[in-house]
C-alpha cells in the first residue's frame, strides 16, 4: 500500500490537537506557518490557547525523537514532518505571499508536485482555503474524525404503521419485552427512541412508546400533568419531558430553533427534581460565553455583574417559572441563587471540577466544540444528570458549524447508549412572531 500525505491547515490542530495521531498509518506533512500560527495563541486564556498548548506538547514529544525537518516516527506506522518551504512561484494571479493560508496553499502544491506517485492532500476546516487549493490542482478535503453527518443525525422519535393488535397490547400489559420485537423496527433502534404507533386499518387507533433499555422493552409514553408548572404544548414536548424525568438517563440532548422551549422544559424539570423531589442537591445552569454578533468589550464589576449579561436568558427562564410557581417569583429567585440551589456560571469555570449529585444544564452547546463537550461530560459525577440544549442553526462560534458543534457531535456519539436521550423539537412556543421568525429570516 503506499502511504498517503496529509498536509494540516491551523484550524485543523484548533479543533483536535490530537489530529497528528487520528491519519492511521499515512504521513503527516505540517507547514511552519501553523507552529508559527499557533505560537500565536498558545497565551489565550480559550480553547483556541489550550488547543495550541496540548498540540505543542504533542509536538516536543515526537521531537525527542528525532528532527521533525526530517520526519519522525508515529506509532501508528506513519511519520510527522514539519514543512519549511519558503516563498514559491504558485501558477495564475500572483498571491499575497505574506498570508499565512497562501504560504499553506504554496507547501501543499510543492508536496504535490514533489509526490507525483502519492496522494497528497490539504486538510482544512476552512472552505475557502479548499476552494483555492481545487483551482490549483491540490487535492484539499475537510477534516472529518470530530464532523458527524448532520441530516442523519437522529430526530428521537418516528412515525410507524403497525397492527392494531400491537397497540391494544402497550395498552393492556403497558411493557412488551424487546425479545417479542425481534425482526421488526424496534430491534435496531436506538436506546430511548420514541414511536408514534398507528393503526394500519385505522389511523385513529395510536399509541407513543418508547424503547426502554434498562428493562429492555417496549414501554407508553410517561405524561405529566405539569413540571413545576409547566405543562408541555406539543408532542415534542411532552417526549422531552419523558426523557427529562426518568433519572436512569443520565444524558439528554435537546436540539431546537429558537423558541421550542428546549432551556425552559429543562430548567423546569431541575427544579421539580431539586426542590420537589429531592433527586439532586442543586440545579447547575452555564452557557458557554460567545457574543452575537460583535463584542461589547470589557465588563466592570465583580464575576457575578460580569455574568449577569450572558445569563440572563437563564435568570428569564427562571423568572418565568418561579413567578407562575409562586407570587414572589423574583424574591424566590434570589433567595434560590443566594442559598446555592441553583447555581448559574460561565463554562470558563467547570474545567478540574467533579460535579455529583446535581442536575447540570449547559444551554446554547451547540457553541461548544467536541473537545469542550467531552471535557464538560466528563466533569459528571456519580448521580448527576446533564442536559444539554441547543440550536445547531445559530452558532456564534466562528470554528464551528452545524456538523462539528460539540452537541451534534454528542448527540451522533451518545444514541445507542442506555444512559442517553435525544429530542429534537421542531414547533416553536414563544409566540406567533417569533415561529415566523424561525422560519422565514
Amino acid at each position: 500500500m503506499v502511504k498517503k500525505i496529509f498536509v494540516l491547515d491551523t484550524n485543523v490542530i484548533i479543533s483536535d490537537p490530537k489530529a497528528i495521531f487520528n491519519f492511521d498509518e499515512h504521513d503527516i506533512i505540517i507547514p511552519i506557518v501553523v507552529v508559527e500560527e499557533l505560537d500565536k495563541f498558545k497565551k489565550d486564556m480559550n480553547q483556541v490557547g489550550l488547543a495550541a498548548r496540548a498540540f505543542a506538547r504533542h509536538i516536543e514529544e515526537l521531537r525527542k525523537k528525532g528532527r521533525l525537518v526530517e520526519g519522525v516516527a508515529l506509532e501508528s506506522g506513519g511519520t510527522i514532518r514539519i514543512d519549511i518551504t519558503g516563498d514559491i512561484d504558485l501558477p495564475g494571479p500572483k498571491l499575497n505571499n505574506s498570508y499565512a493560508d497562501n504560504i499553506i496553499l504554496a507547501s501543499a502544491y510543492k508536496i504535490t508536485k514533489d509526490n507525483p506517485d502519492r496522494e497528497v492532500t490539504l486538510v482544512s476546516k476552512d472552505v475557502n482555503l479548499r476552494i483555492k487549493a481545487d483551482v490549483l490542482g491540490i487535492r484539499a478535503d475537510t477534516y472529518r474524525n470530530d464532523t458527524v453527518n448532520f441530516n442523519q443525525l437522529p430526530k428521537g422519535y418516528e412515525t410507524l404503521a403497525v397492527e392494531g393488535a400491537l397497540i391494544d397490547r402497550i395498552f393492556e400489559s403497558r411493557k412488551i419485552p424487546m425479545d417479542d420485537l425481534k425482526g421488526t423496527e424496534f430491534e435496531q433502534a436506538h436506546s430511548n427512541k420514541f414511536f408514534m404507533l398507528t393503526d394500519k386499518a385505522n389511523d385513529q387507533h395510536q399509541a407513543v412508546v418508547r424503547i426502554d433499555p434498562f428493562d429492555k422493552c417496549l414501554v407508553p409514553l410517561k405524561q405529566f400533568k405539569d413540571v413545576w408548572g409547566l405543562r408541555a404544548r406539543n408532542f415534542g414536548q411532552k417526549l422531552a419531558l419523558d426523557l427529562l424525568m426518568d433519572d436512569r438517563i443520565k444524558l439528554v440532548s435537546l436540539m431546537g430553533s429558537a423558541g421550542t422551549g428546549k432551556t425552559l422544559l429543562a430548567i423546569a424539570c431541575g427544579l421539580q427534581k431539586c426542590l420537589d423531589e429531592g433527586k439532586y442537591t442543586k440545579m447547575l445552569v452555564a452557557r458557554p460565553i460567545y457574543p452575537m454578533g460583535k463584542d461589547i468589550g470589557f465588563l466592570p464589576g465583580t464575576i457575578e455583574e460580569k455574568l449577569k449579561p450572558w445569563m440572563q436568558p437563564v435568570f428569564d427562564n427562571l423568572e418565568y417559572l418561579l413567578a407562575g410557581y409562586d407570587s414572589a417569583g423574583f424574591g424566590k429567585m434570589n433567595d434560590l441563587l443566594s442559598s446555592g440551589v441553583i447555581e448559574v456560571e460561565a463554562l470558563t469555570y467547570i474545567r478540574g471540577r467533579s460535579i455529583p449529585e446535581q442536575f447540570i444544564i449547559v444551554d446554547e452547546a451547540q457553541n461548544l466544540t467536541p473537545h469542550e463537550v467531552k471535557t464538560i461530560v466528563s466533569r459528571v459525577g456519580e448521580n448527576t444528570k446533564i442536559v444539554l440544549t441547543g440550536d445547531p442553526y445559530q452558532i456564534d462560534n466562528p470554528y464551528m458549524n452545524e456538523s462539528n458543534n460539540g452537541l451534534s457531535y454528542i448527540v451522533d456519539r451518545f444514541k445507542d447508549l442506555s444512559l442517553a436521550g435525544h429530542i429534537t423539537l421542531e414547533k416553536g412556543e414563544r409566540s406567533a412572531l417569533a415561529n415566523a421568525a424561525a422560519e422565514l429570516l
